[in-house]
Order: C-alpha cells, then structure tokens, then sequence
C-alpha cells in the first residue's frame, strides 16, 4: 500500500501531536505542513524531516502532492479550508468539534462528494478497552438500553501559570466551551461504542459559565460555558444523561455509564493504569452480579495516533473512517440544542 500524501496545516499543540503521530505510521507520508507562524512550523517541519512549509493553509491546498490534509486549527476557520480542500480532491480529517455549528456540518457534507472526512472526535474509541466495550454491546447483553450517562467534572485550580489559550473559551473562535472541547468526546464515545444506534430527538439543556472564583483560569473576553449539563430523550425512550465541567467549585468525577434492561456497565473513556470496565448483569435468583470484562493499562498514544492513522487507512481502503461527518453531524446536533436549549430556556427539538 502506497502511504497517504498528508499536508497538516496548523502547527500548535495538536497539529505537532497529529505530526508526530503520522511519522510513525507506514501508512502516512508527511509532505507538507502549513502555519501563519512560519518560524514555528519550519522547527517541525525539520524536526519531522518534512520537506515543504506553507504560511498559509491555502497554498497548502494548491500543491499537487498533497492528497489529503488535517486541519488543526481554531474551528471558525476550519470549515472554509475544508470546503476549499474538498474543491481540490483533497480528503479531509478535521479536529474537534467538526465546526461551529450544524449547519457547517451539512455544507461539508454536500461538498465532500467521493472524498474521504473524519473527524477527531472518535479519539478515545482507538483504546482496546472501547473496542473491548463496542464488541460486548454488540452481543445485546444489556438488553434494551435504557440510560446512557456522562458525569465528568474538572475542579477549579490556582492561577494559571501561563497565559490561557484565546480560543478555547470564545464562541466566535471555538463555537462554544466545555462542549465544544469535551464534550464532543465524550458523545462519540457513548454513541459509538453503542453501534450509533441512539436518535437523539429532544434536548433539554443548561449551560454556564466560569464561576467568578476561577475566572483567572481564562482568557479576558472569555464568553463560553465552562459547565454544560442536559437530558437527551432518544427515539424509542433511551436517555442521555449528560454533565461536564471543568474549572468548577466542585472535587474531581469521572463516571460513563450505559444502562440496560439486561444489565449495565461502568465505563472508564480516559487512559488510566489499573482500568476496569464492569459488567453489572441482572439475575432473577443473585438480583445484580458484577464482573469485570476488561482490565488493564493503556497506551496515552493511541489516543492521538488512531484518528490520523484511521483516516489514511480508510482513504486507500475506501471506506468512511471511525467518525466521518454524519455521526459528527450528530454530536454537533446535540452540542447546537443543548446551547439553544439553555438560551431560550425550554426543550428543544432534533429534526
């Protein structure tokens, strides 16, 4: 198999991870790589031994090497380099979240055509306890699923040692805060390891932002949430149970839970040593018996390399990659009714 020709354009924390990543996938030939600072992608483009640096991303596009392209830069101008790629023939995996908001989504959808889109939002799903996880659910040992639940939530801290990043907490840059950064993680996960088989049709939702104790943990101007909770009613009654938080007045939580007529499990998304993911099964003589079906540790590596590696894998396979823009579509549909949800203060419905 011939490797991909890949371009990545942004050179910030997560284009070096996608880099690196790519450097050490057979699968992938880094011919390119594009940032404004151009300074700071020459240093890895030597430190990677990519030939070619671009200032802007659309000479990027323009080179006939390059097949495909990650776009690893602050979702306002994603989706407008996306488009411009798909009118070159180049495939596309884009970071999280996919875009501002779903109506970018479907306008890449409509100019994807024949090319290959991922995006990153599927990176905790590349770790062996998720597959372990997608395998025992596809066996139907919950039986109907009833709740599917996300609680995870981030403390507060002292002053920052550095400056706060600009994008991450401004709608204009980022199309929101913890949903937009986490959030879309953790709605993959949930989504995907049950087979994309939940329809999401009413959200109920709540956001808010930076308790005032904490406000030095972002940027000046910062206008996103920094808490999102909702409840997610699906076709056929199943629920989403849905909280993330971080710089909260709260201690540290993490739970994943799927919740079935059968059975449940206690899921852990994140790498974490000594990991376990539990099988609780309903018997009518012992009531709830507990197993474990997956234990161990895991490789913090995966969690960067599966989405780029994925995604050249499926461009020379010819198939869709582990999230491509429908399902992406779907997180971001919810991520969309849970802020209109929290603005006009009622249930909103997914159409």
């Amino acid at each position: 198999m011939q490797p991909v020709r890949l371009g990545i354009i942004g050179c910030g924390v997560i284009g070096r991870r996608h880099l690196e990543a790519a450097a050490d996938s057979t699968a992938i030939d880094v011919v390119a790589v594009a940032d404004l600072r151009e300074g700071v992608a020459r240093q890895m483009a030597g430190k990677y031994g990519v030939e070619t640096v671009y200032a802007r991303g659309d000479d990027l596009l323009e080179d006939g090497r390059v097949e495909a392209v990650v776009l690893a830069m602050p979702a306002c101008i994603r989706t407008g380099l996306g488009l411009r790629a798909f009118e070159r023939g180049k495939h596309v995996l884009t970071e999280k979240p996919v875009a501002m908001n779903a109506d970018e989504v479907r306008q890449l959808i409509r100019a994807r055509g024949d090319l290959v889109a991922g995006c990153c939002s599927s990176r905790y799903r590349f770790l062996p306890s998720a597959d372990a996880v997608t395998a025992f659910l596809a066996t139907g040992a919950l039986g109907a699923l009833r709740m599917v639940q996300c609680r995870a939530i981030r403390p507060g801290s002292g002053p920052p040692q550095t400056p706060p990043p600009e994008w991450r907490l401004k709608v204009k840059l980022n199309g929101g805060g913890i949903m937009s950064n986490w959030g879309c993680y953790d709605l993959d996960y949930l989504l995907g390891v049950t087979g994309w088989s939940l329809r999401p049709k009413l959200v109920l939702g709540q956001t808010w932002t930076v308790p005032p104790k904490f406000e030095a943990l972002t940027a000046p101007g910062s206008d996103a949430e920094t808490h999102a909770a909702a409840i997610v009613r699906c076709e056929g009654g199943a629920v989403i149970h849905f909280e993330r938080g971080e710089m909260t007045a709260a201690r540290a939580e993490d739970a994943w839970k799927i919740v079935g007529t059968e059975g449940s499990l206690e899921l852990d998304m994140l790498v974490k040593k000594g990991k376990r993911i539990v099988y609780n099964r309903a018997s009518s003589e012992e009531g709830v018996v507990s197993e474990t079906i997956w234990e161990g540790d895991e490789d913090s590596g995966l969690v960067h390399a599966g989405p780029v590696e994925d995604f050249a894998l499926a461009i020379r396979e010819n198939r869709r990659p582990r999230t491509g823009l429908e399902e992406a579509l779907v997180v971001q549909q919810i991520t969309d009714a849970i802020y209109r949800s929290a603005e006009e203060e009622r249930a909103v419905e997914i159409g």
